[in-house]
C-alpha cells in the first residue's frame, strides 16, 4: 500500500465517524478497557519514576566521597597465627602509607593517611564546640569530594613545614564565626593555636562538615601521635570500562590487604584485623541491584499493560462480531482486506493511545507534584526522563496495534456470503 493512500485513509473523516460510532455503541466497555490501559501506563510511569529516584538517592550516597575510593583500617586480631595470640591491636604507621604508595604508585590517583581525634575542643573568640579533628594530606580534599567555600586547602608546603594551619567545615564556620569570614583567623584546638586557611563544604552534609583538617605531621606532633595513623585512603585510577575498573580496584584491595597481613603476621583468614573497603565494588553491587529493581518494575508495568491490551482486543472482537454483516457487504462491493484491517487497527490504536496518554500524563503529573516532597537518603526526586516517556509512547502504539491485529485478521477473513447469512 502506498504511503499517500495510507495517510489518506488515516485522515478519512468517514472512517473516523465510523470509529466514534462504534465506540459510542460500547461506551461502558470502552471506558472500562481504556481505564485498564490507562492504569497500566500510570503504574508503569510511577514505578519507573521511583526507580529513577532510588538510583539518584544511591548515586548521591556514593558522591559523598570519591566513588573510586579504597579505605584501610585496622582492628584487633581474632585468630592465633604463627605462635601469636589473638587480641593483638594492629596499628598503622607512616611507613605503611609510604610502602603502599611506592608499591602501587602506577595504580593510585589520590592518597592520604589520616590521624584523627573524634571530639576535639575548638575555640574561637569565646565560642566553643566539639568537632572531629583529622590530620591528613592535601589529597584529602579530592578523596572526600570536598569543595572550598573560601580560602584554600592544605598544601605540600604545609606538610613539609608542619604549619599550624586548619581548614574547617561550613558547619564549624556557622557555629563559631557566624557571618564573619574565618579565613586568616586563629582558632584554638585543645589549647594549640591554628590559623584558618579555608572553609569547605561536603556533599555528605552537616555530618561531614563538622571536621577540621590540619596537616598530618602537625597533628601527630601537636597531639602526641608519634608516627601513628588511624586509617589510609586512596582513589584508584579509573578505567573507561566500569567492570574492568571494578576488577582492578578489587585486585588492588586484595593485594594491599595481603601485604599488611604479611607485614603484621596476621592469619590470612582473619577478617577483622585488616579492613579494606572498596566503594567501586560496593557501587557495582548496588547498581546491579537497582538494575534488577528497575527490570522488575518494567515487568510489573508491562504485565499490567498487557491486561489492558487483552481487554482492548476483546472489545475489538466484539465489534467485529457485531459488524460481521457490514464487513461482508463492504467486501462484496469490492473493499480490500487491507482496508478492513486498517479500519480495525486504527480504532484499536486510537482507543489504546488515548487511554495510554491519559495514564502517562497523570503519572508524570503526579510525580511532578510529589517529587519535591520526597528527598531522603534512598529516594531523591522520583521523575521520568524523556527517553522513558518516548519508550512508553512506542509501547502504547505497539500495544494498540497488537490489540487490534487478531480481530483485524478475523475481520479480513470474513467471507461475504457467510456474513450476509449472519443474524
Amino acid at each position: 500500500m502506498k504511503p499517500d493512500v495510507t495517510l489518506k485513509r488515516m485522515f478519512d473523516i468517514d472512517r473516523w465517524q465510523e470509529i466514534f460510532e462504534a465506540i459510542g455503541k460500547n461506551k461502558l466497555r470502552t471506558f472500562l478497557t481504556g481505564l485498564s490501559v490507562a492504569s497500566g501506563i500510570f503504574i508503569l510511569v510511577i514505578l519507573l519514576g521511583f526507580s529513577s529516584g532510588i538510583q539518584k538517592g544511591v548515586k548521591t550516597q556514593f558522591e559523598q566521597d570519591a566513588v573510586n575510593r579504597i579505605s584501610i583500617r585496622t582492628r584487633v586480631t581474632t585468630k592465633e597465627y604463627k605462635g601469636l595470640n589473638p587480641g593483638r591491636r594492629i596499628q598503622l604507621h607512616n611507613d605503611d602509607f609510604s610502602q603502599i604508595n611506592n608499591a602501587y604508585a602506577d595504580q593510585l590517583e589520590y592518597k592520604t593517611a589520616i590521624y584523627n581525634m573524634w571530639s576535639s575542643q575548638v575555640t574561637y573568640n569565646g565560642e566553643t564546640g566539639n568537632y572531629r579533628l583529622e590530620g591528613a594530606n592535601p589529597d584529602q580534599q579530592f578523596i572526600e569530594n570536598a569543595s572550598l567555600v573560601s580560602g584554600r586547602f592544605l598544601s605540600q608546603d604545609d606538610m613539609s613545614e608542619t604549619r599550624k594551619v586548619a581548614v574547617i567545615g561550613n558547619i564549624i564556620k556557622e557555629d563559631l564565626f557566624k557571618e564573619k569570614n574565618p579565613v586568616g583567623e586563629i582558632i584554638s584546638i585543645f589549647g594549640v593555636n591554628f590559623k584558618v586557611i579555608g572553609v569547605y563544604t561536603d556533599p555528605g552534609g552537616a555530618r561531614e562538615e563538622g571536621r577540621v583538617f590540619v596537616p598530618l605531621p602537625t597533628a601527630q606532633i601537636a597531639f602526641n601521635g608519634g608516627d601513628r595513623v588511624r586509617s589510609l585512603a586512596y582513589t584508584v585510577k579509573m578505567h573507561n570500562d566500569f567492570d574492568q575498573a571494578v576488577a582492578l580496584s578489587t585486585a588492588l584491595s586484595q593485594n594491599i590487604k595481603q601485604d599488611l597481613k604479611s607485614k603484621y603476621i596476621i592469619s590470612p583468614d582473619d577478617r577483622s584485623a585488616v579492613r579494606v573497603d572498596n566503594t567501586l565494588e560496593e557501587a557495582k553491587k548496588i547498581y546491579s541491584l537497582i538494575d534488577i529493581i528497575r527490570n522488575v518494575f518494567w515487568f510489573i508495568g508491562i504485565g499490567t499493560i498487557i491486561a489492558g491490551v487483552v481487554g482492548v482486543s476483546n472489545i475489538m472482537l466484539i465489534i467485529v462480531k457485531e459488524r460481521t454483516k457490514e464487513i461482508g457487504i463492504r467486501k462484496a462491493i469490492g473493499a480490500l482486506p487491507s482496508s478492513i484491517i486498517g479500519l480495525i487497527l486504527q480504532e484499536s490504536i486510537f482507543i489504546t493511545s488515548i487511554a495510554g496518554f491519559i495514564g502517562l500524563f497523570l503519572g508524570v503529573g503526579l510525580l511532578q507534584i510529589i517529587s519535591p516532597m520526597i528527598d531522603n537518603d534512598f529516594i531523591k526526586s522520583p521523575q521520568v526522563d524523556f527517553n522513558t516517556a518516548i519508550t512508553t509512547v512506542f509501547i502504547l502504539i505497539f500495544a494498540g496495534a497488537l490489540a487490534g491485529y487478531f480481530p483485524a485478521r478475523r475481520a479480513a477473513n470474513i467471507k461475504p456470503i457467510d456474513a450476509l447469512r449472519d443474524e
